[in-house]
């Protein structure tokens, strides 16, 4: 979000808003003008040994068998991250591209001519 130069912001939920597995999560959100709100693209939970116990997943350590600590993470949410650059990227005359995509897109603005 940052190279992208999006607004974005990263909220820590609150316990009730957990997942089964989460000790604690971190949403990462993204302004969306025309619904003048930030709106999630991404999450990422640290389940700490729950999901390792319950999955049987170890490792060693000091010569004995320790669950491991494991996340969990969605990749962004290609659809809204493209709504937040075409939205937050707008004018009269187009959409400006920012700089980390102009050479995926092969030009620096998309003009609505």
């Amino acid at each position: 979000m940052q190279k992208l130069g999006l607004p974005y912001r990263i909220i820590e939920l609150c316990t009730g808003d957990l997942g089964f597995a989460s000790a604690k999560t971190y949403d990462l959100e993204v302004w969306l003008p025309s619904q003048d709100k930030y709106r999630e693209i991404s999450s990422c939970s640290n389940c700490t040994d729950f999901q390792a116990i319950r999955a049987n997943i170890r490792y060693w350590k000091g010569g004995k068998p320790a669950h491991l600590h494991t996340l969990n993470g969605s990749g962004i949410a290609v659809g809204r991250a493209l709504i937040a650059v075409v939205e937050n990227y707008q004018d009269e005359e187009g959409i400006a591209i920012p700089a980390p995509l102009q050479d995926f897109m092969q030009c620096k603005k998309i003009d609505y001519k």
